[in-house]
């Protein structure tokens, strides 16, 4: 979709790499923030100095605080902020709408109600889940933004929608950004909102002072509770061995790039979750997510210890480390393939 006009929402370090890779894809694009002073630093900067650092935005990137101008033409909107705020940013961009136009989230996360980001849009939109796609994947937008390969995937149910997005991301001509596409969209969503729980998992292991070890159990029984929720609501289990699952895990939980592990790392250490979210400055999904989860799973009926411990540390002043030990003690059982080879066991 060369030449495409795009309107990316949110200019947080994320929006930002994607409205430049957009932008060197030969878009014309419209980053959008709420914050009028951040929108005209940004533009006077050419710059977003704030959460992008050192990384400068092409001549076809205008930056704006006005929603409907952002929206205005607009053949791509691109959701790139925080989960939190994207039913109140969709409801807002309703009536600004063009019918027509492609709507991408690049959000990950749930609502307190268990909802993923594509069904939060679609409620507020009030737009089919054929004119939506979600784009997940190890996506570090740092790396991103300084030129490093990087691959995503994009989900819809919708076949043309969903090469419609292939076609704006892909870089062809530069070795940046690969996209594949996928038709589960509650795994790809998912298995990028819960990859953020388990980070903080990640980075509270480490925080403890224990070793590669234990971060490894724990990522791997983390994913095969994603995995067991997942396939619990429709999701298919091999998408969680793919880039929004097992990639996105891989790169954020072992990476000081990630808030999650960092907010992790810092309570590890120590520190309260107020001061953790302090330090790290901005928005991490995994926290209001480890909240979610733990409703979901236990409307669900599924068995999610580690999502269950963790948010004990983050919301019922659990000690961390007695965490790690009483999950350690849990009677011993086989790992999944060993009974049921078609399904994954509880950890």
């Amino acid at each position: 979709m060369t030449g495409a006009a795009v309107a990316v929402l949110g200019a947080g370090s994320w929006g930002t790499a994607l409205a430049r890779l957009l932008a060197d894809n030969g878009c014309s694009v419209r980053l959008w923030d709420r914050d009028p002073a951040h929108s005209a630093r940004i533009g006077i900067d050419r710059e977003n100095k704030r959460y992008l650092p050192g990384a400068a935005l092409p001549p076809t990137v205008e930056v704006t605080a006005d929603l409907p101008a952002a929206l205005n033409g607009a053949d791509a909107v691109v959701f790139a902020v925080p989960g939190g705020a994207m039913r109140n940013v969709a409801e807002r961009a309703r009536l600004a709408l063009p019918p027509d136009a492609l709507i991408i989230s690049a959000a990950k996360g749930l609502e307190p109600s268990g909802l993923r980001m594509s069904e939060v849009a679609a409620e507020a939109l009030e737009c089919g889940a054929a004119q939506i796609v979600a784009l997940s994947g190890p996506n570090l937008a740092v790396e991103l933004a300084a030129g490093m390969p990087t691959a995503t995937v994009v989900a819809s149910v919708a076949s043309e929608a969903r090469q419609r997005a292939q076609q704006l991301f892909h870089t062809r001509h530069t070795p940046v950004f690969r996209v594949y596409t996928s038709d589960d969209v509650a795994g790809v969503e998912l298995g990028g909102a819960v990859k953020n729980v388990i980070a903080i998992g990640a980075g509270l292991c480490d925080g403890l002072g224990f070793g590669d070890n234990t971060k490894a159990a724990l990522m791997t029984r983390g994913l095969a509770e994603t995995v067991r929720l997942g396939t619990a609501i429709g999701a298919r289990a091999d998408t969680f061995m793919g880039l929004s699952g097992v990639g996105d895990l891989m790169a954020t939980g072992a990476s000081n790039l990630s808030r999650n592990y960092r907010i992790g790392a810092a309570i590890g250490r120590g520190a309260s979750l107020d001061d953790a979210l302090a330090t790290v400055g901005q928005v991490a999904e995994g926290v209001p997510t480890t909240s979610a989860l733990y409703r979901l799973a236990g409307s669900a009926g599924i068995e999610m210890p580690l999502a269950c411990a963790l948010y004990g540390v983050l919301f019922s002043g659990s000690d961390p480390r007695e965490a790690i030990t009483a999950l350690m003690l849990r009677p011993p059982r086989a790992e999944g393939g060993e009974t049921r080879p078609d399904r994954f066991e509880p950890a």
